[in-house]
């Protein structure tokens, strides 16, 4: 197997024949690379085999290692189906499509010597990186491309989304492959394996995108007590389920929907309260009626918190009123037409087991 640096200056000078602009927007920074002909660079540093190089590759068959490497990979089952298993295979590819185009620089070996590497690092969980290599056989191209897969590779969801670690891990190699064909001049088809990575940066996103968890729903904020204005809550001289209003019903069908948020109440003491008007039994009745409808209604909205419901009457009234005018003492007195609700919580913030189930649909 023979590297000849007088073949890569003959490339760099066929090269010189081929479109300008297809090399400029391949976005090439090595200069050797954009050289051309016989002042193309012929050491070490544009590309030139060394001894190192030369001790790692040359004694590499290709044909017999594409089949072991491949046999190696398949037999890792489900532990190939991983940014390194998919890389090591997407590596193989590369190195079988040069060799079909009969390839002599030197990028078959380096491509099969980085799937052989991958997969010995799969079957002993040792020495897995996610670090792309320095070929020598490859320059880098579409550095705006490599921003792009560098920074999904770098996203927190990156490490759980399978899929968009198998885009990733091909897209990368394909970059490299791309890097090679420009190194040998080929901008042509440098510029056709850099498009497909283009193509499929979409996908790339949108696969992080369905990985994303979605945002951890609010917390709401209960507090320690809540009150209902019975006159909001309820119609006139109503304590009935039929008997509340739009007004009523939309405040309750809020808390429950709170209270299935919040993760740290265990308790609701409901108490319904009257004005001073009417007898002591009717304001009795009427406010445990209330309270205990309420509670109904949470409980058919899917709270299970345990509950108490009670009707005091015309006791602790908020408000004191003397107006001599009967409809203005109705006015005055709303504030002690009301039902009340405590909130008891758990110590430690946290929601006991099936205290909240879900809404029935029946």
């Amino acid at each position: 197997m023979k590297y000849s640096i007088t073949a890569i200056a003959l490339a760099a000078m066929v090269a010189g024949c081929s479109s300008s602009a297809t090399r400029d927007s391949l976005q090439i920074q090595n200069p050797t690379v954009l050289q051309n002909g016989f002042s193309a660079g012929q050491d070490r540093a544009s590309g030139a085999v060394t001894p190192q190089w030369i001790g790692t590759y040359s004694s590499i068959d290709a044909g017999p290692m594409m089949r072991d490497v491949q046999k190696r990979l398949n037999a890792l089952g489900a532990r190939k189906e991983n940014y390194f298993g998919y890389k090591a295979q997407c590596w193989l590819n590369a190195a079988l499509d040069e060799r079909r185009q009969h390839d002599g620089w030197g990028f078959v070996e380096e491509a099969l010597h980085e799937a052989s590497r991958m997969t010995a690092a799969l079957e002993t969980g040792n020495g897995l990186t996610v670090e792309n290599p320095d070929l020598r056989t490859s320059a880098v191209v579409r550095p705006d491309l490599w921003r792009l897969v560098l920074g999904a590779k770098a996203s927190p969801d990156f490490a759980s989304c399978v899929e968009a670690q198998r885009l990733t891990a091909c897209s990368e190699v394909e970059l490299i492959h791309a890097g090679h064909e420009a190194w040998t001049r080929n901008f042509q088809e440098s510029q056709r394996l850099a498009d497909g990575v283009v193509k499929g940066a979409p996908d790339i996103v949108a696969a992080l995108k369905s990985c994303t968890p979605p945002p951890p729903p609010p917390v709401a904020r209960i507090p320690e007590k809540m009150t209902l204005q019975a006159d909001a809550t309820f119609n006139f001289d109503r304590s009935d389920l039929a008997g509340m209003s739009p007004a009523g019903k939309a405040k309750l069908d809020q808390l429950v929907k709170d209270l299935k948020l919040a993760g740290d109440v265990t308790g609701i003491n409901i108490v319904g309260y009257t004005d001073r008007l009417g007898s002591d039994a009717y304001n009795r009745t009427l406010s445990t009626k209330r309270a205990r409808t309420v509670q109904q209604y949470l409980q058919t909205g899917g709270v299970t918190v345990p509950m108490t419901a009670h009707g005091l009457g015309k006791d602790d009234p908020v408000a004191d009123c003397h107006d001599r005018n009967h409809q203005a003492l109705i006015a005055c007195l709303a504030p002690n037409r009301r039902v009340e609700l405590d909130f008891m919580r758990s110590s430690n913030g946290t929601r006991p087991a099936a205290q909240v189930a879900p809404v029935s649909q029946d």
